[in-house]
């Protein structure tokens, strides 16, 4: 095991899509949650928490950071924060806070705590631990868990496939968006997809914080997709949708904009919006080839919180 420090920006791990759950001996199965991606560094002075693309999101979870630091100095955990409104998982509202100011993030701390459902120990003691098989890392994040509780909480775990499709069929109701399989005598391979992904459907909601093209008839949405923080250009809206999509972003402009990454074209500006709106997209087709908006809808509970993106 390497004894230097894991130091931020740190690359994770990551998992491949697959059609059917793997099974046979040597493989773990844990619950797929929809929120965001985080790497939890607990130093020597202080907590810092990452974000899947290395942006540092300290500042926007205060109630994480504090949490973490019941950690032992020198622990690295990557995991997933989740917000719970209405007894699920709320993909909009983990958005809401990601993108909060430094002064706002206090409030929506108490308005939306934040929970962290751990699945992985990349650190221990100041010891890198990725070379470890994932078995024995798992038994490490339980035992230094286990004394603290929310909300910092390892994601269960089971090694039977049946439980795991029980899981499967049961859970979505709650926001659960699929499995993640694991091999138990794997180690954590940082920015390889050595883990499967079962997915339930294949559409999911995504935050939209911008659009390209007119206010009015906008000719792409800009969305932030579950499981990831850099915001990515979906493919082109239906004359329908350009209209539906003005209409509900009219009440939502904001100041400011950015760049996104748009399939096939790479890097492209757009104007920021307000939190507000959701788009169901077809998750197939998301990231590397563009994501088809089906529909829109209005996120409950948002509004007012300012820019986002």
């Amino acid at each position: 095991m390497n004894a230097a420090p894991l130091r931020p920006p740190l690359s994770v791990a990551l998992a491949e899509a697959v059609g059917t759950l793997p099974r046979g001996a040597g493989w773990a199965y844990e619950p797929k949650f929809d929120g965001h991606r985080m790497v939890v560094f607990r130093q020597a002075e202080r907590v810092v928490l990452q974000a899947r693309s290395g942006r540092i999101i300290t500042a926007a979870f205060p109630d994480l950071a504090d949490a973490a630091r019941e950690l032992t100095p020198g622990t690295v955990l990557d995991g997933e924060v989740v917000v719970w409104t209405g007894g699920r998982t709320d993909f909009a509202a983990v958005q809401r806070r990601a993108a909060a100011t430094a002064a706002r993030a206090p409030l929506l701390a108490r308005r939306l705590p934040a929970s962290y459902a751990a699945f992985d120990i990349l650190a221990d003691g100041g010891r890198d631990v990725r070379a470890l098989p994932y078995e024995r890392r798992r038994a490490r994040l339980l035992e230094i868990l286990a004394p603290l509780g929310p909300p910092l909480q390892a994601v269960p775990m089971t090694t039977s496939a049946e439980t795991a499709l029980t899981w499967y069929e049961t859970l979505p109701a709650s926001g659960i968006e699929g499995l993640v399989a694991k091999r138990l005598d794997a180690p954590y391979r940082a920015g390889h997809r050595a883990w499967r992904k079962l997915r339930h459907t294949d559409t999911r909601e995504a935050v939209v914080v911008g659009h390209t093209g007119s206010p009015a008839r906008p000719a792409a949405l800009v969305l932030v997709l579950p499981d990831d923080d850099v915001p990515v250009v979906s493919g082109p809206l239906s004359a329908a949708l350009r209209a539906e999509a003005g209409r509900a972003l009219a009440q939502l402009a904001a100041e400011g904009g950015g760049t996104a990454v748009a399939a096939g074209l790479g890097e492209v500006a757009y104007r920021a919006v307000r939190a507000g709106l959701l788009a169901e997209v077809e998750w197939a087709t998301t990231r590397h080839a563009g994501a088809v908006v089906l529909r829109l809808r209005e996120a409950a509970g948002a509004g007012g919180e300012g820019a986002a993106g």
